[in-house]
């Protein structure tokens, strides 16, 4: 069993996933990190980790989780569950932010953090024009005008802090 985190310098814990899954498909990772369920509960689903606890729960929840995670079992907590339950039956309670690609959502974090997109591209070693496509696409996908709505969708949303 790995214990990873989401947040790494460079890369995206997500991405990380999807790396050991190509080398290693067998084993299991568990995601613990101090970002909300909310946050990004669904794309660790996706990237193919096994289970995902924030890093204010119990101890023994901990071990709990690594336990089942190391005998093929998943572990997500009800409120996760939950929410893939009801993005699952209704498509149209899908959030805005939950439509992009992981890059995408990165990117937009990024930008609603206040980043500009020549910051943007030294943290994520992208080109400004490529950056600026991401930002397009999300502006488009997420149905909003400017980094301004982008901020106030993240804030509001919980995304930033």
């Amino acid at each position: 069993v790995i214990v990873l985190d989401i947040s790494m310098p460079g890369r995206t814990g997500i991405d990380l996933i999807k790396d050991i899954h190509k080398i290693k498909p067998k084993i299991a990772v568990l995601v613990l990190s101090m970002h909300s369920e909310d946050k990004y509960g669904i794309r660790v689903i996706k990237a193919g980790a096994m289970g995902y606890l924030n890093k204010e729960s119990a101890a023994e929840e901990l071990l709990n989780a690594i336990e089942k995670v190391y005998n093929g079992q998943k572990y997500f907590s009800q409120s996760l569950m939950l929410k893939i339950l009801d993005q699952l039956g209704d498509n149209s309670s899908i959030k805005p932010h939950e439509k992009l690609s992981d890059r995408e959502y990165e990117v937009m974090i990024l930008l609603a953090s206040g980043k500009t997109v020549k910051e943007i591209g030294g943290v994520l070693f992208l080109s400004i024009p490529t950056i600026s496509t991401y930002r397009s696409r999300i502006l488009q996908k997420m149905e909003m005008k400017n980094n301004a709505d982008l901020m106030l969708y993240a804030i509001k949303n919980k995304l930033v802090e």
